[in-house]
């Protein structure tokens, strides 16, 4: 079994047990320089908070220093997928279709070992995509290696953002006070 695997099932509880659904466990660089990427999200925003980042980040931490499955020395990156995330469920074709995505397949499908085009929709197992140069495309989703959408207008649209309750605050460093300052202010001028 690949370590990716094994460590998929040491981490999916974890996940779980906060609330959070597990995205993808990839390891990335060489034994001397590796990265165990860990992506969650909140299926609620599609998204994980800083605090939900830090907390899952912690129990991780805890739970790889205990359990030590990973015989080299590597760094913990744990994030939310993003904008333009990885799909590596097969929910996620359902999620995201009339999005488009860029898709590389384990062994060439009709001469083609990847497409870009927009997803279609499901068919029993596979996933139906529309590729503007071929037309329909028909992939057992067995056979997609990997597969993450592209970032367009119609993605940042359909992409539920968090809370920007605070963003539009910055405190003013300028003098003692700490109340905040509204950016949204058009008013620039100051007194002397």
């Amino acid at each position: 079994m690949a370590i990716p695997a094994v460590l998929a099932g040491l981490i999916a509880p974890i996940a779980s047990a906060q609330g959070l659904a597990l995205v993808r466990v990839q390891m990335n660089g060489s034994k001397a320089g590796q990265t165990l990427q860990v992506m969650a999200e909140d299926p609620a925003t599609g998204q994980l908070t800083l605090e939900q980042c830090e907390t899952f980040s912690r129990a991780l931490s805890a739970m790889l220093d205990e359990t030590d499955p990973i015989e080299h020395e590597y760094a913990l990156e744990v994030s939310s997928p993003g904008i333009d995330r990885p799909l590596t469920r097969f929910a996620d074709y359902l999620k995201w279709v009339g999005h488009d995505v860029r898709v590389k397949f384990h062994e060439s499908i009709d001469g083609r070992v990847r497409l870009h085009g927009a997803i279609a929709g499901v068919t029993g197992d596979a996933v139906d995509f529309t590729v503007p140069t071929i037309g329909p495309v028909r992939v057992p989703f067995t056979l997609i290696d990997a597969a993450k959408l592209v970032l367009t207008n119609k993605l940042i649209a359909a992409s539920r953002p968090l809370a920007f309750a605070d963003a539009e605050q910055i405190a003013d460093d300028s003098s003692d006070d700490t109340d905040p300052v509204d950016i949204a202010d058009n008013d620039n001028t100051q007194e002397d």
